[in-house]
Order: structure tokens, then C-alpha cells, then sequence
């Protein structure tokens, strides 16, 4: 049996360094793969959103899908925020469920693109689906992922919507 240490005297422990936030520990690389830039931004604060779990998620699918990504961001956030950027990015004056902002090549490497959902669409089209909400935001984040990506359903003859519907079959489960 190990002894037990006995704690530091105050002084030294004054100059120890002040304890730094805890970081999420990534999944472990299976191959060389740099941690990913991934960022879920809640600002509403909807409770009943596991941004931990959907984050673990997306990692899975962006490497997966992207393996040259560096970063992607989503915002999860409310009916009026859609419709203002669907009214001032595709001049359309309605809220809708997700929007997707493809990304570019930049000095930091890769940035998929930014996705934008909202809570609320999400929880009624969860409701109507008769499946959970965090089910229905990895829909989200997979289609808006998908038009990151440079897929777009609405001009590429349901090669998008085809693709989709194999990725759901692999990646959304039951949540």
C-alpha cells in the first residue's frame, strides 16, 4: 500500500499556479488528426439542450465526413433570430428550422462553416415527428452540415437528399 502524501505547507502552495478550467478531454485521435475547433453556442440557455452530448456527435460526423476540418461552429437559438437571418441572407421574411453558412480555407486551416437552429422549429418538427429533441437537432446539424459542405437540395437533382438519408441510417440515433 502507497503512503498517503501529506498536503504541501501554505507557502508552497501559494506559488503553485491557480488551477486552471477543466477541459473537455477529446476522443482519442485514430489517426493524426488535430482536436477540432467545434463550437455550440446555447445564448437562450434552452435547458433542455445537451450541448455535451451533441458535441461528442459532431465530432464523430465531422471527422467522419470532413477529415480535413479544422473548425465548425453552430448556435442554437430562437424563431425571431432564424427569420431575421433568413429574411436578411435569403430574402425570405419567415423563420425557418436551419440555416447554413458555408466556410472557407484560413490561416488556422479548414472552417467547415457556421449552422444555425432553432429550438423552437426544432421542438415542434420533434413533436410531429414523434421523436425526441436532441434527435431532431442531429437531424438539423447533419443537413446544415451537408450544405457546408456544398451539398444543396434545391438545385442538385436529390443527390443531397439521398446522401442524407444514408447518413441518418449510420449517424442519428435515438436520443
Amino acid at each position: 500500500m502507497a503512503p498517503k502524501r501529506k498536503p504541501a505547507p501554505a507557502s508552497s502552495r501559494a506559488r503553485q499556479r491557480p488551477a486552471q478550467p477543466r477541459r473537455a478531454r477529446p476522443a482519442p485521435a485514430e489517426d493524426a488528426r488535430e482536436v477540432l475547433g467545434l463550437a455550440l453556442q446555447n445564448p437562450r440557455g434552452y435547458r433542455d439542450v445537451k450541448p455535451r452530448v451533441l458535441l461528442g456527435w459532431l465530432e464523430r460526423v465531422l471527422v467522419a465526413l470532413a477529415p480535413k476540418a479544422g473548425s465548425l461552429a453552430a448556435r442554437l437559438t430562437s424563431d425571431a433570430e432564424l427569420r431575421r437571418l433568413n429574411r436578411t441572407f435569403r430574402g425570405k421574411d419567415k423563420p425557418t428550422d436551419v440555416l447554413s453558412f458555408p466556410g472557407e480555407r484560413t490561416a488556422d486551416g479548414y472552417h467547415v462553416g457556421d449552422i444555425v437552429i432553432s429550438v423552437p422549429t426544432a421542438r415542434r418538427q420533434a413533436a410531429e415527428a414523434g421523436h425526441g429533441l436532441q434527435k431532431e437537432l442531429q437531424i438539423l446539424l447533419l443537413h446544415g452540415l451537408l450544405h457546408c459542405l456544398g451539398y444543396d437540395h434545391e438545385t442538385d437533382d436529390g443527390a443531397m437528399e439521398r446522401r442524407e438519408r444514408r447518413l441518418r441510417k449510420r449517424w442519428i440515433v435515438d436520443a
